[in-house]
């Protein structure tokens, strides 16, 4: 049976500044779903992460689907009117265009898909990012997928050690999608080579290449790139197959404790380490730190399982722990050098505005 899983996922509006969204908002667009879904999906779940509301659902209609991602579209926007209706922070923050225009993609909200034929037994994982941008997951995926030192399938498993397929985009082309397809292991180190930008190289999806088949699907909007101006981190979602052919669950989470830098954290103009934090994990220390959300489920012809939180065990306890005195490190240093992006990175214009004001009073000593 072939399947689609789609992940849609928006900050349509706070409680309280960007903590999390209202219990209202959250039961508008859960309940949207379920009154006008009902002739286009087999099953939904709705979550929030941060501040932010995900739509996860499965069909048969493909990715891209307009009839989907307009169902989508309109639960975000049928939730910004809660949100307005409350006096919510950011109320449909996400949506960045007036009209929808057949294809939720540069319109804002963060959009993952997989088509696949479903195994006899399929799991997955839903990662959902709040307060960072996609190339947050450039340095997980690429060891989860191509390093056996946190992938020991690669060394184990007969088809995963012909390696995977990386299609990186180029974020700051904005005309048409600018990809590349590498290989591992033999186009490791050209890998590296991109994925080190975690702001201008990110990894789109990912492919067995013992069987063709899609592990991976990751949002790789860029709000900034939209809208011209800071309007909010990206926020980026990513659908990951798992088992068999792909890497097994523990093996795509074991990256996680690093706790690595990545852009974001207060007004998306800061370096902070990502957080792998509980389902329903609000905003808090800096706006932040960035955090990241894990969903595992079955499926069977398209009907889910109750998800499963994958870090959710007393061990991401101690890892939140360490995460936490790296973030309190990195904010002592303020704005000073690392701990604040690079003037070309800064979203929020203030500064941008301030710096063009001083270049003008500048002299040239003689």
């Amino acid at each position: 049976m072939k399947i689609t899983i789609s992940g849609l996922k928006a900050d349509i509006g706070s409680i309280g500044g960007h903590i999390t969204p209202s219990k209202a908002l959250i039961n508008e667009v859960e309940n949207f779903i379920q009154k006008n879904g009902a002739q286009l999906i087999i099953d939904s779940y709705i979550s929030h992460t941060g501040d932010d509301i995900a739509i996860l659902c499965t069909h048969e209609k493909g990715v891209s689907n307009e009839k989907i991602h307009k169902l989508a579209w309109d639960a975000f926007l049928a939730g910004t009117e809660v949100a307005k209706k409350q006096g919510l922070y950011g109320a449909g923050q996400d949506l960045l265009k007036d009209a929808f225009s057949g294809n939720i993609k540069g319109m804002g909200p963060a959009v993952a898909e997989i088509e696949f034929e479903e195994r006899p037994n399929e799991p997955f994982v839903f990662f959902a990012a709040d307060k960072t941008d996609p190339g947050a997951y450039n340095l997980p995926f690429y060891l989860a997928f191509a390093d056996p030192m946190y992938c020991a399938g690669l060394m184990l498993s007969p088809k995963m050690s012909e390696g995977f397929t990386f299609r990186i985009i180029d974020v700051n082309y904005v005309e048409k999608d600018k990809i590349i397809d590498l290989h591992s292991p033999e186009e490791l180190y050209d890998i590296a080579a991109l994925l080190r930008d975690n702001e201008r190289y990110v990894i789109e999806s990912i492919y067995s290449r013992s069987t063709g088949n899609q592990s991976l699907a990751i949002s790789t909007t860029r709000l900034h790139n939209i809208a011209g101006k800071y309007t909010g981190k990206d926020d980026p979602i990513a659908l990951v197959r798992v088992q068999g052919e792909f890497p097994a669950t523990g093996e795509i989470l074991a990256p996680f404790q690093i706790g690595h830098l990545v852009a974001g954290f207060m007004r998306g103009s800061h370096t902070g380490p990502l957080m792998p934090c509980k389902l329903k994990a609000t905003i808090s220390y800096f706006d932040g730190p960035p955090i990241v959300t894990g969903a595992a489920f079955s499926i069977k012809e398209g009907k889910l399982t109750e998800p499963a939180d994958v870090f959710d065990h007393p061990f991401w306890d101690y890892v939140r722990a360490k995460i936490s005195e790296k973030a309190t490190e990195i904010r002592r240093q303020g704005f000073s050098g690392a701990a604040m992006l690079p003037y070309n990175e800064l979203e929020y214009g203030g500064i941008v505005d301030k710096l063009n004001k001083l270049e003008k009073k500048f002299k040239i000593r003689e």
